[in-house]
């Protein structure tokens, strides 16, 4: 990957000054002339000291390309199927989620937030604290990788991400992009993974992701594309990874069916 261009060198510096200028105006023009918004506040826990600017920069112009922080914070729910295993409904202002694996006649209600719940399992509800606890701790683990496939883009400013600026790189759709490595720090199940993210130069949606299982692995485990972005709602998601890794039936809606998360055997509409 190449060093930090002088275009981009100058978009840090108009990003630094906005940060120290007038502080009732929240926007400042990037290198091409356009406002961008910097009302992308971090989550509590992210890493901003060690961070790139660049970096954090970048995770901004995605947050405004996805539809805006304010369209995100403002979205409430939000289902899909996870690679045809796995349907999810997440009410993102509540935590509650609904989690069914058809294949293991599993389905869990749960809240992310206290991992409070109720499990059936081949038509019987679990009971038993150990029994409950185990397949809780499962859903959650379930929501956590399932989500972040589809909805990474607006989790580049998480607690315990560290960002940083790689450089500018060409996807192997042959696209050109920044790049930028996020990096955990106690937060999750495996905050040993880390990724690269291609941000792509004109349209600031990611466009690549390279995954990697821990500090010590020199090549990815994996390089997926993210494609055919489609607004749902007033945010755009992307559910197609290449190859068979696709999330289907993606829906943003402002209701949804009385008992989502609190009955197993849902009435049909």
């Amino acid at each position: 990957m190449k060093q930090l261009s002088l275009l981009f060198l100058l978009s840090l510096l108009l990003f630094s000054c906005s940060r120290n200028t007038n502080t009732e105006d929240n926007s400042s023009p990037d290198e091409t002339g356009e406002y961008v918004e910097y009302s992308n506040p971090p989550a509590e826990g992210f890493n901003q000291e060690d961070s790139d600017l660049l970096a954090t920069l970048l995770a901004d112009k995605v947050m405004n390309a996805m539809g805006g922080r304010k369209a995100w914070d403002e979205t409430r729910f939000i289902s899909w199927t996870f690679f045809g295993r796995r349907n999810h409904v997440w009410d993102k202002h509540t935590g509650d989620v609904r989690i069914e694996d058809p294949s293991r006649e599993l389905t869990i209600l749960m809240n992310i937030n206290t991992m409070e719940g109720r499990v059936q399992l081949q038509g019987e509800e679990l009971t038993h604290p150990d029994s409950l606890s185990k397949y809780l701790d499962r859903g959650n683990r379930m929501w956590i990788n399932d989500s972040y496939w589809l909805v990474m883009p607006f989790k580049l400013k998480d607690s315990g991400v560290t960002l940083y600026y790689l450089g500018e790189d060409t996807t192997e759709a042959g696209t050109k992009a920044d790049v930028i490595k996020l990096t955990f720090e106690n937060v999750g199940v495996t905050p040993e993974n880390f990724y690269d993210v291609w941000i792509d130069f004109d349209t600031k949606l990611v466009t690549q992701w390279a995954f990697y299982r821990n500090s010590e692995s020199s090549e990815p485990n994996f390089i997926d594309p993210w494609l055919d972005y489609k607004k749902y709602g007033k945010i755009l998601l992307s559910g197609n990874r290449g190859g068979n890794r696709a999330l289907t039936n993606i829906q943003v809606q402002d209701e949804v069916p009385e008992g989502t998360f609190t009955v197993f055997e849902l009435t049909a509409p």
